[in-house]
C-alpha cells in the first residue's frame, strides 16, 4: 500500500455536521470536527412540521472540513475518497438550475402522515407490505405528494428530488444521483420488481422522472468539482464513493452487515437496526424494512429499522428549558439521574414529543410526565425517568422486531450520545436483556470506511473493519433486570392508557 491514503467521512445530521479523516493504511482516525458547536435549529412553522434549509448543511460542512484540515494540519492532496452519511427520509427538491425550490421537509416532520396512511388503505395493506415492505406513511414519497397538493407552484418548479445526502453529493460533484437503499427509505422502491415503485408513484400522480438515477451504496458518484473544492479547501477531482442514510451507515460503522447483527444509537432520535436476509415486515408498519448498504440481488441484505423520534432531543429539551438554561453539562445531568432509584420512584415520561411516532402507528402523542409528587420528587427523578422512558420506548419497538424474527443477544453501539451515560447503558441492557458492545467509532468514521470500500482501497467491508476497536461490554444483572422489567411493564401500561 502507498502511504497516506486518507478517507474523508461526512455525517450530515439534523443536529450538526461532523467530518472525520481516516487513514486507510493503518486503520486509525486522524481527527474529526463538527459544526455548529450548538445544535442546529429545526424550523417548525406549524404544529408537526420540521424543516431545515439544505444550504445550511452545506455551510456547516464547509466550516467543519476547514476546521478539520486546520486542526490536523493534513495536506488535502492525501485524501483519496469521500463518503457521505445523512439524516434519512428528508425531501430536498431542486429546479433545473439545481437551486433549492423550498426548505427540506426533514425526517421528523409529520405533515404527510395522513397522506401515507390513506395510500396504505387505498392500495391495500397486503399490496403495500408485499411490494414496499412498509406503509407509505410519513416517508419521502408522501412528503412529495404533500408538496404537490399544497404547494403546486413549488411542485411545478421541481426538476429532481433528493435525500439530504444526495444534495450534499450534488454540491460536491455537480451530479444528481441516489442509491437503491435511499430509494427504499423514501418508499420509492418496489421489492417485488426490484425497481422503482411505479405502483405508488402512479397512485400519487408523481412522475418517475423526478427521481435521480440510483446506484449501489458503494459506487462512483462523481468527482469533486473545482468550485466545490475551493469552497471546502480540498483538491479538485476527489471521488465520492459512498452514500448511506445515517442508520444504515451507523450499522455499517459497527460492522453490522450479516443476518442477526444489530446496531443501536440514541442521538436526537433512538434507533435499533437489525439485519435480515428476508424481506420481513410488520403488518402495522410500526418498524420499517429498507435495503441495507451491502444488499445485492443475489445476496439480499435488509435493515429493519425501529426509530423513536424523541430521545436525545428530550434530554436536550430538559437541559435547555428546565435546568438553568443549558448551563448544566450532560455528564452532570447523568450523575444527578443516577441519584434516583430504578423506576424513578413512580415518575414516568413518555418521550414522544418530536412528531408522529411510527411505533405508535403515526400517532403524534406528545410527551408527558406522570406520577410527579411535589413533596417527594425532584430533578433527579425527572432526569432518570427521561432516560428510562427513552430505553423503554426503544424496547417497546424491539419487541415488535422480535416478532418479525429479528432477534439477538448482542447489540452494538458507538460510545456516543445517550450511550455515554452509564445509567442509560445499565437501563438498556437490563430492560432488553441483551449484551451491549461499545465501539470506538461514529457515523463520520463509518462514512470514511465506506468511501474506502467504494473506491476499492478496501477489498471488502471485512478489510475495512480490521482495526475497529471494542471499548467495553455491558451485560444484564439478574436483580436489576427484574427491577427494570417491572418498571417497563408499568411504563407500557401508562402508554397503552394514553393510546386508548
Amino acid at each position: 500500500m502507498s502511504k497516506n491514503r486518507l478517507l474523508l467521512g461526512c455525517d450530515v445530521g439534523s443536529s450538526s455536521v461532523k467530518v472525520s479523516l481516516f487513514d486507510a493504511d493503518n486503520g486509525t482516525s486522524h481527527g474529526s470536527a463538527y459544526s455548529p458547536k450548538e445544535e442546529l435549529a429545526i424550523d417548525s412553522p406549524r404544529h408537526g412540521w420540521a424543516e431545515q434549509h439544505p444550504e445550511l448543511w452545506w455551510k456547516h460542512l464547509k466550516l467543519a472540513v476547514k476546521e478539520l484540515l486546520f486542526e490536523t494540519d493534513i495536506d488535502a492532496g492525501q485524501i483519496s475518497a469521500i463518503g457521505i452519511s445523512y439524516q434519512m427520509h428528508g425531501l430536498v427538491a431542486v429546479d433545473k438550475k439545481k437551486n433549492v425550490v423550498r426548505p427540506s421537509i426533514i425526517w421528523c416532520d409529520s405533515r404527510a402522515a395522513s397522506i401515507g396512511d390513506q395510500a396504505f388503505k387505498e392500495l391495500g395493506p397486503e399490496i403495500s407490505l408485499k411490494r414496499f415492505l412498509n406503509s407509505p406513511g410519513n416517508f419521502t414519497a408522501s412528503k412529495l405528494k404533500w408538496v404537490q397538493e399544497n404547494e403546486p407552484d413549488a411542485y411545478e418548479k421541481i426538476d429532481k428530488i433528493m435525500l439530504p445526502g444526495d444534495y450534499i453529493c450534488m454540491k460536491m460533484t455537480g451530479e444528481i444521483s441516489t442509491t437503491i437503499s435511499g430509494l427504499s427509505e423514501g418508499i420509492f422502491w418496489d421489492f417485488e420488481s426490484n425497481s422503482k415503485a411505479d405502483l405508488l408513484l402512479d397512485h400519487y400522480g408523481i412522475s418517475d422522472e423526478l427521481l435521480p438515477e440510483a446506484h449501489e451504496s458503494f459506487s462512483n458518484f462523481g468527482k469533486l468539482t473545482n468550485g466545490a473544492a475551493k469552497e471546502l479547501g480540498l483538491n479538485e477531482g476527489i471521488l465520492v464513493t459512498y452514500k448511506a442514510g445515517d442508520q444504515p451507515n451507523n450499522a455499517f460503522s459497527l460492522n453490522v452487515l450479516n443476518p442477526g447483527d444489530i446496531a443501536t444509537t440514541a442521538g436526537t432520535s433512538g434507533v435499533i437496526y437489525g439485519i435480515t436476509d428476508q424481506p420481513a415486515y410488520d403488518e402495522q408498519s410500526r418498524v420499517n424494512t429498507f435495503v441495507h448498504v451491502n444488499h445485492q440481488k443475489e445476496n439480499p441484505s435488509y435493515g429493519v429499522l425501529l426509530c423513536i423520534n424523541g430521545t436525545g432531543i428530550l434530554y436536550r429539551w430538559i437541559r435547555q428549558h428546565l435546568l438553568y438554561g443549558g448551563s448544566l453539562s450532560y455528564q452532570k445531568m447523568n450523575e444527578l439521574a443516577e441519584m434516583a432509584p430504578i423506576g424513578s420512584d413512580g415518575v414516568t415520561i413518555l418521550p414522544f414529543g418530536n412528531g408522529a411516532e411510527r411505533i405508535l402507528e403515526n400517532r403524534n402523542l406528545g410527551s408527558g410526565i406522570q406520577g410527579l409528587d411535589f413533596n417527594r420528587h425532584n430533578r433527579t427523578h425527572i432526569l432518570r425517568a427521561a432516560q428510562e422512558g427513552i430505553v423503554f420506548s426503544m424496547n417497546y419497538g424491539f419487541d415488535i422486531m422480535k416478532k418479525m424474527g429479528v432477534d439477538t443477544q448482542i447489540v452494538k453501539a458507538g460510545l456516543a450520545n445517550m450511550f455515554q451515560s452509564p445509567l442509560f447503558r445499565e437501563a438498556f441492557v437490563n430492560t432488553t436483556g441483551t449484551t451491549l458492545e461499545l465501539y470506538k467509532t461514529d457515523g463520520a468514521e463509518g462514512a470514511a470506511r465506506g468511501a474506502g470500500v467504494g473506491a476499492g482501497i478496501f477489498s471488502s467491508p471485512g478489510e475495512a473493519f480490521k482495526s475497529l476497536e471494542r471499548l467495553q461490554v455491558n451485560e444484564p444483572e439478574k436483580e436489576k433486570s427484574k427491577q427494570y422489567k417491572e418498571s417497563y411493564q408499568k411504563w407500557v401500561e401508562r402508554l397503552e392508557q394514553e393510546i386508548s
